[in-house]
């Protein structure tokens, strides 16, 4: 398919009024983005106890609005439900421009081919911000803050239901990026569907592991398995609505753990395994930095942090002293001693200052 480039202009009436569906962590936190910026928000959930919870967090309100009133609809809800929750939403806001935020959008445009309804009113988006956690709860209107939000317009999307679905992506202050549905797809199955199967693989072969063995796990398995935690019932909805493009990258995978393993039978008598690894280094350099910048390399300074109230805020009192930006941060438990490791990341010419500075505050550093 073409790229869509949906045209704007000045005549575009501004979205005010909007009614999300699914008051989970990703529709409460588009609440929350969204009143922030001076939208009137309504809150549906199948739950209302939900809906009553994102409310109190500054997501909207559970009043029902006038629905010619309404500008646009978000449905924020589990895969397999949203083709209907979208021909739902065309038909009962005559006005509003509706769109999803479901991380497959192929699948569900093609369902919604099949339907009687005018789709000129309907373009699909997809924020790229998330955790493993769920429920309105762990919502905050600072999750989609310079992270990606691609809009998939289609054929017959209305300027002016596009301009008005990149308005309230810009309203939550994500980067927005125009894809077509089938490149989305496939993007998507590569760097999120795919790694967390991934992790899934690696976490399912910890349940026959012995507890003695897992007293030597450190931060490099918590981070690789951290994503296996997610809700399954989801994910499955999820790989289901995407299976050819995850099977792609997986029969992928599955050739190159092949050449992995040869590697690996063929050691120290060949470079095969170096050029595996090497070539891993490589990927992880291509990850996008802050801000959708090129990656950076920065220098890690590890600071062990008692594990005692105020520890950690007299820690980052003295960094912020020293006058060095953190880029990143991580913390890792010691599994025996009550102590943590907190390694901080910082740009290369700061780390030999920073470390300096925390060694005369009488922290051990590495």
């Amino acid at each position: 398919m073409n790229p869509i480039t949906p045209a704007t202009g000045a005549d575009q009436r501004q979205v005010s009024r909007v009614v999300i569906i699914g008051a989970g962590l990703i529709g409460a936190s588009i609440g929350c983005a969204l009143s922030a910026a001076g939208y009137a928000v309504h809150l549906r959930d199948h739950k209302i106890s939900h809906a009553r919870v994102a409310a109190g967090l500054g997501a909207g309100i559970v009043d029902p609005p006038v629905s010619a009133d309404v500008d646009l609809v978000v449905v924020a809800v589990p895969p397999g439900a949203i083709p209907d929750l979208v021909v739902h939403s065309l038909q009962v806001y005559p006005n509003a421009t509706v769109t999803d935020v479901g991380s497959v959008k192929a699948g569900v445009l093609d369902t919604l081919w099949q339907r009687d309804v005018d789709l000129s009113r309907y373009v699909g988006s997809h924020p790229m911000a998330g955790s493993h956690h769920s429920g309105p709860m762990t919502a905050h209107q600072n999750l989609f803050a310079d992270r990606t939000w691609v809009v998939t317009p289609h054929r017959r999307s209305a300027a002016e239901s596009v301009e008005r679905v990149r308005a309230a992506v810009r309203a939550c202050r994500a980067r927005e990026m125009i894809m077509d549905v089938d490149d989305h797809d496939a993007a998507v199955a590569r760097v999120s569907h795919l790694p967390h199967l991934m992790s899934v693989l690696i976490a399912s072969r910890l349940t026959g592991t012995a507890d003695r063995d897992l007293m030597l796990a450190g931060q490099g398995l918590r981070d690789v398995t951290r994503i296996a935690g997610s809700d399954p019932a989801l994910w499955e909805q999820i790989v289901g609505a995407n299976s050819e493009a995850v099977l792609e990258q997986l029969r992928s995978v599955q050739d190159q753990l092949g050449l992995l393993i040869k590697a690996v039978e063929a050691t120290p008598t060949t470079k095969d395994l170096r050029s595996q690894l090497e070539q891993g280094v490589a990927g992880a350099r291509k990850i996008a930095g802050k801000h959708g910048a090129a990656a950076v390399r920065y220098s890690e300074v590890v600071i062990a942090i008692p594990d005692e109230p105020g520890a950690l805020a007299r820690l980052f009192s003295e960094v912020s002293a020293a006058g060095v930006n953190v880029e990143d941060i991580s913390i890792e438990h010691d599994p025996v001693r009550e102590v943590g490791y907190l390694a901080l990341s910082v740009a290369p010419q700061h780390a030999d200052a920073l470390v300096e500075t925390m060694l005369s505050h009488g922290w051990a550093v590495s």
